[in-house]
């Protein structure tokens, strides 16, 4: 059974930073790429970033490009995501996921079958 455990949310004003962690185990780690959705108050739950199984290749939402970094550790069976000049807007529920298949960098919600129970992100102004 794959079991995601996202960890590293927290509160912090705006322009400063945080690093989401999510542990995964279950599966073999680095046969599958990973990803990060986020989801805010009353709001649908959006793609945020992607990685390949290998880390060679990586893939972002426009709302987060040039400030967040995904990227994994298959030795540690681990997907991070590296957030910078935090905006309120970022505020929202952060869940890594995995997707149910061997893709390359799977972008949409569809293509996830497993889902962390998600962190807290809150972003003050």
């Amino acid at each position: 059974q794959v079991q995601l455990v996202e960890s590293g949310g927290g509160l912090v004003q705006a322009g400063g930073s945080l690093r989401l962690s999510c542990a995964s185990s279950g599966r073999t780690f680095s046969a599958y790429a990973m990803g990060w959705f986020r989801q805010a108050p009353g709001k649908e739950r959006e793609f945020v970033a992607t990685i390949s199984r290998s880390g060679d290749s990586t893939y972002y939402a426009d709302s987060v490009k040039s400030r967040f970094t995904i990227s994994r550790d298959n030795a540690k069976n681990t997907v991070y995501l590296q957030m910078n000049s935090l905006k309120p807007e970022d505020t929202a529920i952060y869940y890594c996921a995995s997707p149910s298949k061997v893709t390359y960098i799977p972008t949409h919600r569809g293509e996830y079958e497993y889902w962390g129970q998600g962190t807290q992100v809150t972003v003050s102004s």
